[in-house]
């Protein structure tokens, strides 16, 4: 596989088995090389400044409105009813999400989905959602699209081969990949899977601004890999399914060819995909615990300066040097909503309970932070300069939405872990009066 790299940049790529498929000098010519068909997708409107303006040209063998009429598609368990059950502001832990077994029950990406939490709505292009797939087989002849929003990719066990109409890219643990509104993909997999998804409408994500830490640090633009362009002229006899979410639901359509059928393209609106082990840390090398948007990777911005809908945030391995501080991460109550997740190791403030491929919810104002035995631990550590996350790939959602939690994830998905709030009935008063 290939890529192009740079995030947001203008790309240009054609297939190379029809050289020259781009059009010289224009976008839309009277007949396009080769016989193919020119169809643009817009990820903005037509008017955005051009900071922000969003749009990528495909040529391609037939254009993708050749197809039957969409029927309802009962499948999975997406929903963006955030009304289904009471809401519940208490510290949330969910286990590790169960992978169903094949061949018993086999489940490819799109029947694995599973809504977590979220808020808003896609209609009204304002709203998140948190999502969990899990899949035990590939996607055969059908692809999916979004018409609500973004997906940001977060695979924790077990590898995506992803097929877009832009090309083709491998995520890995570790790796994470944004297929941006309207981009028709596939999702093949090599045994159990299992990861997270950030929806978010309206926004795009974007590299967060730097501000006084300057032109280079955190994720960097170079790192952002694009796929190059690769075509199927492949007809389906049987039945091609071309999935859509739309307005929260599931819709198929057929069509009797592949949608893969791009032969050349050009433009700034892609898939795209990164390594996490790419992220330059910045972090506090005197004292006190810098907060965790140092950590910011990507952000979905609101209108309100500062304020995201969504970010994409990680706890990447680093070193911890400062003095004096207490070093895990502080007791905190949040005007923000934190989902966490764990691709693989040890959260630092959670050593046991805290599990890959499980998650934790703390809601709006719901206080949160290390539990008992890493207080205790930290409160007497040696400070010296030491490895911190080491083998550990954290990583958060975090929106200005408060979130309400589906049936699925309260009751449904039976991985709830009802005793999280025990882990801080161990902490103890250390108060003395006497004693400053």
């Amino acid at each position: 596989l290939q890529y192009m790299s740079g995030f947001g940049n203008e790309h240009a790529s054609e297939d190379p088995r029809c050289p020259g498929a781009l059009p010289e000098g224009q976008n839309n010519p009277q007949v396009c090389p080769y016989g193919l068909y020119a169809e643009q997708l817009s990820g903005s409107a037509f008017t955005c400044p051009r900071a922000t303006n969003r749009r990528s040209w495909l040529y391609r063998i037939l254009p993708s409105v050749c197809h039957k009429p969409f029927k309802p598609l009962e499948e999975g368990h997406l929903t963006h009813d955030w009304d289904e059950i009471e809401p519940d502001p208490n510290q949330l832990r969910w286990k590790p999400f169960e992978i169903p077994k094949a061949p018993q029950n086999k489940m490819d990406f799109v029947s694995g989905l599973h809504t977590l939490c979220g808020a808003g709505e896609p209609r009204g292009r304002n709203g998140i959602a948190v999502h969990i797939f899990v899949c035990n087989t590939s996607m055969t002849d059908r692809c999916l699209y979004n018409s609500d929003g973004d997906f940001l990719i977060v695979p924790q066990q077990g590898k995506l081969l992803i097929t877009t109409e832009f090309g083709k890219m491998l995520v890995e643990p570790n790796e994470i990949c944004v297929i941006q509104q309207g981009m028709r993909f596939s999702v093949e997999v090599f045994g159990e899977t299992r990861g997270y998804i950030l929806e978010v409408y309206g926004a795009h994500f974007e590299l967060p601004d730097l501000g006084p830490i300057g032109a280079n640090g955190l994720a960097n633009p170079r790192d952002f890999l694009v796929p190059v362009a690769w075509y199927e002229d492949r007809q389906v006899p049987g039945g091609y399914t071309v999935i859509s979410k739309y307005q929260g639901k599931l819709f198929a359509a057929q069509q009797d060819y592949s949608p893969y059928n791009v032969v050349a393209w050009h433009g700034n609106y892609t898939p795209y995909k990164y390594h996490l082990e790419k992220f330059m840390v910045i972090n506090a090398v005197a004292f006190d615990h810098a907060d965790p948007s140092i950590f910011t990777v990507l952000t979905a911005k609101t209108t309100r300066a500062g304020v995201a809908l969504a970010d994409f945030v990680i706890f990447p391995p680093r070193w911890g040097v400062a003095n004096n501080t207490f070093r895990p991460p502080y007791y905190h109550r949040n005007c923000m909503s934190e989902f966490m997740g764990l691709i693989k190791g040890h959260y630092e403030a959670k050593e046991e309970g805290f599990q890959p491929g499980g998650g934790s919810l703390h809601s709006m104002m719901t206080p949160h932070g290390p539990d008992a035995d890493c207080f205790e631990k930290a409160s007497k550590a040696k400070l010296e300069p030491e490895r911190v996350a080491d083998g550990t790939m954290a990583f958060m959602f975090e929106s200005s939405l408060s979130l309400a939690v589906t049936k699925w994830g309260l009751q449904t998905s039976n991985r709830l872990d009802k005793n999280y709030y025990k882990c801080w009935e161990p902490l103890k008063s250390h108060f003395n009066p006497k004693c400053k």
